[in-house]
């Protein structure tokens, strides 16, 4: 008689496949480590796949069990926010891994107060970010992203959306550069100086392109790398302007040595918005998350105008408070 699979035997292969060990996925279930190999065992005969193969000193999923994955976690938290739907979650006793896929620009100034918002409240919870490889709903589908930060939407009627808030692009530059001692340089002094573009596509073209075209001007990008954060080390090293978000800008512009100022342009905002499936719109430990991560994300920031020309004069560092 073929072996039957039950919750518990996903829990299983869920904790085998997370860890990649036997011993891991004992410590992570509480269970023993016979235990746990011989659940190994069953789960072995009952889909009829290794599951996990020996490589060198450690063990690799088949590629069954990595397609497979998805599905089981899936499943799992189908089950776990039926049993739980109704009932209060204890946040400061959860022991949960929460998948957030992130781009690296965003990542740079939202994992921090993610985490630090968490962190406090639920000690056993781990916020595991990964990046983008692509915008496809698939990963929230069936399970191995919870949540999805990022800017746009899509389009579903399973995907449930919320904004997190509105973001402004700003113009950064190394601290020493002429540029940063204007408060609001003009459109041609941006043109005098080569340009850095941040782009994950590895777009050398975008906004600040079309508003230049209007009044005839043109700037030379001479770098095109894939995130704001790689862009904004690149300026602290060398004579580019670059274009990131304002809370980057205010966050480590100080660190990095680079100035930022408001574009002479009006530029289209960009809306961050978090995203997650429909299965998990009830689930109690997964709406705490959304809620704490949109309390933490969204909250009123005081503005921080960059420092005039005057006072740029006498060493102050316009957009980094100085």
């Amino acid at each position: 008689m073929p072996e039957q699979l039950d919750l518990n035997l996903l829990r299983v292969f869920d904790a085998l496949l997370q860890e990649g060990s036997v011993t891991a996925a004992s410590e992570r279930l509480h269970l023993s480590i016979p235990a746990t190999s011989r659940a190994l065992g069953r789960l072995r005969r009952a889909m009829n796949d290794p599951i996990l193969v020996r490589a060198g000193r450690g063990m690799a999923a088949t590629p069954f069990a990595l397609r497979t994955a998805p599905r089981v976690r899936s499943l799992l938290d189908e089950a776990s926010a039926l049993i739980s739907a109704d009932r209060e979650v204890a946040i400061g006793e959860l022991e949960r891994t929460f998948t957030i896929r992130i781009n690296d620009g965003l990542a740079v100034t939202l994992a921090t107060a993610a985490v630090e918002a968490t962190a406090t409240v639920a000690p056993g919870v781990v916020l595991r970010f990964v990046t983008e490889g692509s915008e496809s709903a698939e990963a929230l589908r069936d399970g191995s992203v919870d949540l999805d930060i990022g800017v746009g939407d899509i389009a579903a009627p399973d995907i449930r959306t919320t904004l997190l808030y509105r973001e402004r692009m700003v113009g950064i530059v190394r601290a020493d550069s002429p540029l940063g001692r204007r408060r609001r340089p003009s459109l041609r002094q941006l043109c005098q100086y080569p340009h850095v573009s941040a782009s994950r596509r590895g777009r050398a073209r975008g906004p600040l392109d079309d508003a230049l075209d209007a009044v005839g001007l043109q700037r030379h990008v001479a770098a095109v790398v894939p995130s704001f954060a790689v862009a904004a080390l690149l300026v602290s090293a060398s004579r580019y302007v670059g274009l990131v978000p304002q809370r980057l800008a205010e966050q480590y512009g100080r660190t990095l040595g680079i100035r930022w100022f408001p574009l002479p342009t009006d530029l289209p905002e960009v809306e961050v918005r978090l995203l997650w499936h429909a299965r998990l719109d009830a689930d109690p430990a997964q709406r705490w998350l959304r809620e704490t991560i949109r309390d933490a994300l969204s909250a009123p920031r005081a503005e921080k105008p960059a420092v005039s020309a005057r006072t740029a004069e006498h060493g102050g560092r316009p957009g980094t408070g100085a």
